[in-house]
């Protein structure tokens, strides 16, 4: 059986360093890291270190759905791996960063692997692409970052 995965691609009008550093900063990562309408971040911390933890808190309604991990890989401005724990992964899912310059912009390719279901996996395909949709504004600049 093949391991179920999610790849999700975008292309930022911002330079690869500041797409990069947007996943490290708890404070912006707090304003994309809702993977759905009516979703909030009222805790995220980073320690952006090899080994170092993360932990973002997301909350909707009253519901609060805690996601924490590990980077296993940070390579400036080029690539991002860490594990991935939430009440709906499977032990050692990992998410995979990719940062390429393209076309004075940045091309960021996201790869999430290990779903317990094709459910699990479908459901997380459509926060990622929601998350990755409220990064842009954010890394262009057209929000207050």
């Amino acid at each position: 059986m093949s391991e179920l995965s999610v790849v999700v691609s975008r292309k930022f009008s911002a330079p690869a360093e500041r797409v990069f550093d947007a996943w490290l900063d708890p404070e912006i990562l707090a304003r994309f890291m809702t993977p759905g309408p009516d979703m909030s971040v009222p805790k995220a911390t980073t320690d952006p270190k090899v080994g170092g933890a993360f932990e973002i808190i997301m909350q909707a309604g009253d519901q609060q759905i805690p996601h924490k991990g590990i980077y296993k890989e940070i390579s400036p401005h080029s690539r991002l791996v860490f594990t991935w724990e939430s009440p709906f992964s499977e032990p050692d899912s990992v998410v995979t960063l990719e940062f390429d310059e393209v076309d004075g912009g940045t091309e960021l390719t996201l790869t999430h692997v290990k779903f317990p279901s094709q459910e699990s996996r479908d459901n997380h395909e459509g926060g990622w692409n929601r998350i990755v949709d409220c990064l842009g504004p954010l890394v262009a600049g057209e929000e207050a970052a």
